[in-house]
């Protein structure tokens, strides 16, 4: 039987992403967010690098935008984290989880070779855990 000590982050991670670019207008963002149902994204320069993430927490401020009665935000560049945690592929569930459990991030974009090639979240080591038991 398998365990999360056995099961590797490639097992679950998403790999078709929704990504943004930095110059993309944050409502453009926004919009793609709900329409997709998704709370974040990962923002690629034009080389395709990973630069930041964009996530729900990050566009909460263009309410104090909103409130001043326009929609233009500007680039994503000004909301998105730039400072962005990754992960290996090959890292075990396990060790995914306790980085879960003692950050307060959502997701993690996975990066193998300095290539974006997925993203896993905490739904999907819930669904990990959910298979295993």
């Amino acid at each position: 039987m398998a365990t999360l000590d056995s099961v590797k982050v490639r097992d679950y991670m998403t790999t078709k992403l929704i990504t943004f670019t930095p110059d993309m207008e944050v409502m453009a963002a926004v919009n793609l967010l709900v329409k997709h149902g998704i709370s974040g994204a990962p923002v690629l320069d034009k080389n395709g690098k990973l630069v930041g993430m964009l996530s729900e927490r990050d566009c909460l401020q263009i309410a104090f935008i909103a409130a001043q009665d326009t929609c233009v935000a500007g680039p994503v560049s000004q909301l998105m984290s730039k400072n962005v945690v990754t992960v290996d592929p090959d890292m075990n569930l396990t060790q995914l989880a306790g980085m879960f459990s003692s950050q307060p991030y959502r997701r993690y974009p996975v990066v193998e070779n300095g290539k974006l090639i997925g993203q896993i979240s905490r739904s999907d080591v819930m669904r990990a855990i959910n298979s295993l038991c």
